[in-house]
């Protein structure tokens, strides 16, 4: 191994440690999946990092600072909108209902481009067979697809 190519893997190295450990100060979410919000931010800090790593002239203390910044940025955003219901809603959306009493919800589902075939096969996955099985549906901020069954009586 030359000398360029050990700089270039101790380069990655020190990146993805550092990547872990803002991720870590920066903090997590409950649940299955991230939001956009929390999309972008991991996509942009590893864009940032990947080009301190590869790039011709790559300043891994350039890099450290952006993504200081951009963690910062995050945090201060995530702080605002734990306080702050309005701020919230305009960053991760509202629940959306889909289906509610066997009645589609066409527009909703046409806004987000979701098919019925798409809330049928959540709730397949659940042991619901039939429309007539299912309360409501509901697309949650993160994008996935709630489906609520109707309670025996």
């Amino acid at each position: 191994m030359n000398v360029a190519s050990t700089e270039s893997v101790l380069r990655a190295l020190y990146g993805y440690f550092f990547l872990v450990f803002i991720v870590r100060i920066v903090g997590r979410r409950p649940g299955k999946q991230l939001t956009p919000f929390e999309f972008i931010l991991i996509f942009f800090l590893g864009g940032l990092m990947l080009t301190a790593i590869v790039a011709d002239e790559a300043s891994l203390t350039n890099a450290f600072c952006q993504i200081i910044a951009v963690a910062f940025a995050h945090f201060s955003l995530a702080a605002i909108r734990s306080r702050s219901d309005r701020v919230a809603r305009i960053l991760d959306g509202t629940p959306l209902i889909l289906l509610e009493g066997n009645t589609w919800r066409a527009l909703t589902m046409r806004r987000q481009r979701i098919a019925d075939d798409d809330v049928m096969e959540k709730a397949r996955d659940q042991g619901l067979k039939t429309l007539e099985e299912i309360e409501t549906a509901v697309l949650e901020r993160n994008g996935e697809i709630s489906i609520l069954p109707k309670e025996d009586s």
